[in-house]
């Protein structure tokens, strides 16, 4: 047993259903006392989370803070989130499908924000939040009647955005086919709603960077991340800001994020430029991508006019299209 867990300090807490900032204090003392946080303590930290509804800030801020260290921290290589811990966070801080309180989704995303690399199943777990708040008014995302349900706002988009950001990590640039899928079940709930615009620019180029995939970089195993580590950190800054060039600027500014070159390090810069014509042809859609986008777009019998603005983009700036895609690019044309 540790500190945080043995000394009766947890049990005296939840007994009156309130934590306040005194308790916060002493938690915070004992639980770092040894410099980490164990399983246990951060088992016993969910359950307090759940049986206490009376919470200082404090108690938010420490509890994002103390539950990252350890999911995010523990494992080696440090910054790397195991398919099992993604399951057990998912377990300890949801039911039936929903996350539980608003702290426990920001600890969902801030522990997306703060890995290097997170499993596919967490991000896609984290978008299928704001997927129940908009379409079924499900959800932490309802506390405080803020959200309009059936219709995207600000809150929502900014959400969705520090999702897909912090799913990009250290190489995961690409959107995937399971983020798109949600971003498309939004999309269809919400379109003749008057969505936030921010919504339309986002899912726009959201899906055509799935479509067009030209970030080669991929999130290393964990054999290779213990040999690359320090590479990645020392890229951090310069792959987060070709992400963000990407998702903020207009489709000038996106292409140009696509086009920019790189020297985020010399061991990769050969390689960057040997691949010049790989990259160019991975702005190409291939046959599965274009099943699939085809399949997609309209599927209720008519496009919504972000999807028309999708079409005419992926048209303008992807050198080969698909014939699967003629009859789409016809329809707007």
């Amino acid at each position: 047993m540790t500190a945080l867990t043995s000394s009766g300090l947890l049990a005296g807490i939840e007994s009156r259903n309130r934590i306040d900032a005194q308790d916060v204090q002493l938690m915070r003392r004992e639980a770092y006392g040894d410099g980490t946080i164990s399983r246990a303590e951060a088992d016993a930290l969910l359950q307090l989370n759940a049986a206490c509804p009376d919470q200082c800030p404090e108690w938010h801020a420490f509890f994002v803070e103390a539950l990252t260290d350890y999911i995010v921290h523990q494992e080696k290589p440090a910054g790397y989130i195991s398919v099992q811990n993604a399951e057990w966070l998912i377990e300890g801080i949801s039911r039936d499908g929903l996350v539980r309180s608003l702290n426990e989704l920001e600890l969902l995303v801030r522990v997306l924000e703060v890995a290097k690399f997170s499993p596919e199943r967490l991000v896609r777990f984290a978008l299928e939040q704001v997927k129940q708040a908009v379409v079924e008014a499900k959800g932490p995302l309802m506390i405080g009647g803020e959200l309009v349900p059936g219709l995207v706002g600000a809150t929502e988009v900014e959400l969705l955005r520090r999702i897909l950001y912090a799913f990009g990590g250290d190489g995961n640039i690409a959107i995937t086919r399971s983020e798109a899928e949600v971003l498309f079940e939004i999309n269809d709930a919400t379109a003749d709603s008057r969505n936030d615009p921010a919504w339309n620019d986002l899912f726009v180029k959201a899906i055509a960077n799935f479509v067009m995939c030209t970030s080669g970089y991929e999130a290393p195993t964990r054999e290779v991340a213990l040999r690359q580590e320090n590479f990645f950190d020392r890229a951090d800054a310069d792959i987060s800001g070709f992400f963000a060039r990407m998702a903020s600027g207009g489709a000038r500014g996106m292409l140009a994020a696509y086009r920019l070159p790189t020297d985020i390090d010399s061991d990769w810069e050969a390689r960057n430029q040997c691949n010049d014509a790989n990259k160019r042809r991975a702005e190409r859609i291939d046959n599965t991508e274009a099943k699939w986008l085809a399949e997609r777009i309209g599927r209720n019998g008519r496009l919504h006019d972000n999807e028309r603005a999708l079409v005419k983009f992926i048209e303008q700036s992807s050198p080969s299209i698909h014939p699967d895609l003629r009859t789409l690019l016809e329809k707007v044309a």
